[in-house]
């Protein structure tokens, strides 16, 4: 799944691409796609002729501030792609859900094999100083786009009696980690992924802190992490560079890049989890 990394990438990207274009058409070819909608016919006549001011992200969200408060959320779920076309004449990809043609030329195509991802268009929830909609009310703090001190951090993890690993993954607490920045930072931090945490000193916490902060700027930087299924791709087709910076994740039986003793791999909640015995505690 992309996480916060890939995501900012897009929206990067997108920042240059179509800021100040209208969208001329959409196409819907999968409905599941738009399921908040009742009709895709509605979100058609909400984004039709409507000019895009900015390319904002909350976690793994991407939001298109459109003219007239309206707001076009993007969520790439499992395997979602968003990709730039030049021209109408490209060859449309295989699982490509949504085409929107922008009115200057070229168009943004919105593939997903496993079709967990979606797009809704919605507004800003009333009284909300920061512009977000309703639907993502529920999300925690962004750790690059709205950071809070490392006395804030910890105060937070102190009050939770939950193991690590699921607490960063959860985005109710903090929006746009998963499996992969999860495992990375906790051994960036030193820890492991089944401690408390309400057992971490003053100490550990701000090194934690530290540690997301400063992994997830190093993966934007390198545009993100493309696994072997290549399910990441940014908008122009190409993969992020950051895999061949991972320190433990998907490197079971290697040698850890401090200790040199292997990386293990157990299963927390169904997912693969990687980490240093010796070096995480």
């Amino acid at each position: 799944m992309p996480e916060l990394p890939e995501v900012e990438t897009i929206r990067r990207e997108l920042e240059k691409e179509i800021i100040g274009k209208k969208i001329k058409s959409i196409e819907i070819l999968g409905t599941r796609s738009v399921r908040r909608h009742d009709n895709p016919k509605q979100l058609i006549a909400q984004l039709q002729g409507k000019k895009i001011t900015q390319i904002r992200r909350i976690g793994k969200y991407l939001l298109f501030d459109l003219i007239g408060d309206d707001i076009l959320v993007v969520h790439l779920g499992m395997s979602g792609q968003l990709l730039r076309a030049k021209g109408t004449k490209e060859p449309i990809p295989e699982h490509t859900h949504v085409i929107i043609t922008l009115s200057q030329g070229g168009q943004l195509r919105f593939i997903d094999p496993r079709t967990f991802g979606e797009i809704f268009v919605t507004r800003p929830a009333e009284g909300n100083p920061r512009m977000i909609p309703a639907e993502l009310l529920h999300l925690g703090f962004d750790p690059l786009a709205n950071q809070i001190s490392w006395m804030q951090f910890a105060a937070m993890l102190s009050q939770r009696n939950t193991q690590l690993k699921p607490l960063l993954m959860d985005q109710e607490f903090v929006a746009g980690i998963g499996n992969i920045y999860s495992d990375e930072i906790l051994f960036a931090a030193g820890l492991r992924y089944d401690r408390k945490c309400n057992t971490l000193s003053s100490q550990e916490a701000r090194r934690l802190h530290r540690s997301m902060i400063e992994l997830l700027n190093e993966a934007v930087q390198l545009r993100g992490s493309s696994l072997a299924d290549e399910a990441y791709k940014d908008i122009y087709g190409e993969s992020g560079d950051f895999q061949g910076q991972h320190r433990v994740y998907d490197r079971e039986g290697l040698p850890c890049p401090r200790c040199k003793r292997n990386i293990k791999r157990v299963k927390v909640s169904g997912r693969s989890t990687f980490f240093c015995e010796h070096c995480q505690l």
